[in-house]
């Protein structure tokens, strides 16, 4: 009843910019908190954003200052917008939704695909 898709991720140079979205899509359910994790080869898996239904959010140290996550609520999406970006923060970036499902309180994690962010000269 829920699905998520992430997209947005490419290839940029340092110090440029990308724009994440993740999309949430079906009926009967509602959403708490979205975040995103991150995971490069040879690393743990990393969250680096959560953000609340009232839209308080949250950073890892690594990414906080550079990166923004925001949600629009009519559009069940959220996004994180990566600015100054590193080599470092190359990666696959999942996004995930906690949610509920309305007929049976039921919660339900929720994750996307993944899209690979490649910052590189």
């Amino acid at each position: 009843q829920v699905q998520l898709m992430d997209s947005g991720g490419g290839l940029v140079q340092p110090g440029g910019s990308l724009r994440l979205s993740c999309v949430a899509s079906g009926s009967g359910f509602s959403i708490n908190d979205m975040g995103w994790y991150r995971q490069a080869p040879g690393k743990e898996r990393e969250l680096v954003a959560t953000i609340t239904s009232g839209s308080d959010t949250n950073y890892s140290d690594s990414v906080k200052g550079r990166f923004t996550m925001s949600r629009n609520n009519a559009k069940n999406t959220a996004y994180l917008q990566m600015n100054s970006l590193k080599p470092e923060d190359t990666a696959v970036y999942y996004c995930y939704a906690n949610s509920v499902l309305t007929a049976t309180w039921r919660r339900l994690k929720v994750w996307g695909p993944g899209t690979l962010v490649t910052v590189s000269s």
